[in-house]
């Protein structure tokens, strides 16, 4: 495993890690602007399947935080990937909003209710029965169920929303059968961002808030793991999980190139 010091190119989380609640966590656009000036590969990653790479480029800057759309990694785009490599020239039912339709027009899919090679769910905010019942008829017909991440829930300002994993529940339920999910904590995800910037795992970083998915996903492909405390996990949480991060670290902050910026450093745990 390689040491930070070594490492050439960078994955990172969005929320809770660049961002919370659309303003910037401190040291984020410093370490952004450290990447670019250095000329280092990085993408941010995101498991956001309803926004296109530019929607998300444009929201960040919006909170402060400049981060070229070719620089953003969706769960939309990891599965529009890999269905192209699997069935190049194919076509899907999809549910859900720009993000998973542009990724899959883009890959070259054709879009269509009849016989379609696969019914991908993504994210969205206007689930309809009656797309719900397509798709279960489709699946049933012998569609094969893709989904774009496991998420059972997504945040808002009123409290929590039923998000693409319970969407995808409903359906296992109706049709008996479970979805191939390609976003977090899928290493597939990773390795499709990897192939994206041309990276390898040996001097790759990956840098998450949640245990569950950034963390244990990194591990599973290889890469070296950094765990902020910015977004949801906390020190009780991380005894919860029988593996570990390669660095805690309080925040983004800390990876500064001390260098460059005479601060940094975060706590070492698995001997690397």
């Amino acid at each position: 495993m390689a040491r930070r010091d070594e490492i050439e190119c960078w994955l990172t989380d969005m929320d809770g890690v660049l961002v919370h609640e659309e303003k910037p966590i401190p040291g984020a656009p410093e370490l952004l602007a450290q990447w670019r000036d250095t000329g280092t590969p990085f993408l941010v990653l995101t498991n956001n399947s309803i926004f296109t790479p530019r929607d998300l480029a444009a929201r960040l800057r919006g909170s402060g935080i400049d981060v070229p759309e070719e620089n953003i990694w969706t769960s939309a785009l990891a599965t529009a990937a890999f269905l192209k490599q699997q069935s190049p020239g194919g076509s899907a039912f999809v549910i859900g909003e720009a993000g998973i339709l542009t990724a899959m027009h883009e890959a070259g899919f054709i879009m269509t209710e009849t016989n379609p090679d696969y019914v991908v769910v993504g994210e969205t905010r206007n689930y309809s029965f009656e797309a719900l019942t397509k798709a279960v008829r489709l699946i049933n017909r012998g569609a094969r169920f893709i989904s774009t991440n496991p998420d059972a829930t997504g945040p808002s300002a009123e409290g929590v929303l039923p998000a693409t994993g319970a969407i995808n529940a409903l359906i296992t339920k109706a049709t008996g059968k479970e979805p191939y999910i390609v976003g977090k904590p899928n290493p597939m995800m990773f390795r499709s961002a990897l192939n994206r910037i041309g990276a390898h795992s040996e001097n790759t970083g990956m840098i998450g808030d949640r245990m569950d998915t950034d963390i244990v996903a990194g591990i599973e492909a290889g890469l070296h793991t950094v765990l902020v405390m910015t977004g949801i996990s906390s020190r009780t949480s991380i005894e919860q999980y029988p593996f570990r991060p390669d660095e805690i670290v309080a925040s983004v902050a800390d990876l500064l190139d001390p260098r460059a910026e005479g601060e940094g450093g975060g706590e070492l745990v698995a001997g690397v």
